[in-house]
């Protein structure tokens, strides 16, 4: 019997060992993401306090469209980004998760960056 490598798992590692060198301050937050099948959600968190200072999902009842593709994906970046300049955040660290910089993950990054964020 062939046996498969639990992909979530695997996931789980990477996103720990990249948190192992990353972390967010309350000048320099960390812009955390989440993918799932149908959604994403992006968060910006202040490590050092252990809060989440500004949130987008595509499970808001604002946001429009279907939720898992990179067209949404781009727009939560740049929801995150406009709600985090109301907050006075401009810079932030990246932390794509665990996930591959690629595909939706890129895509909310670079809707992040045209709404203003620096990373």
């Amino acid at each position: 019997m062939v046996s498969r490598k639990d992909s979530n798992a695997q996931r789980i590692k990477r996103h720990k060992r990249v948190r192992a060198k990353i972390s967010g301050t309350a000048e320099c937050p960390r812009l955390s993401v989440y993918r799932s099948t149908n959604n994403i959600i992006a968060q910006i968190i202040d490590d050092a306090e252990g809060k989440t200072l500004v949130a987008a999902s595509t499970l808001e009842a604002s946001f429009e469209g279907h939720g898992g593709n990179k067209e949404a994906a781009r727009k939560v970046g740049k929801i995150i980004a406009e709600r985090a300049k109301d907050k006075g955040i401009t810079k932030v660290v990246f932390d794509r998760g665990g996930y591959l910089y690629h595909g939706r993950v890129s895509e909310l990054a670079e809707g992040a960056r045209e709404g203003g964020l620096e990373f």
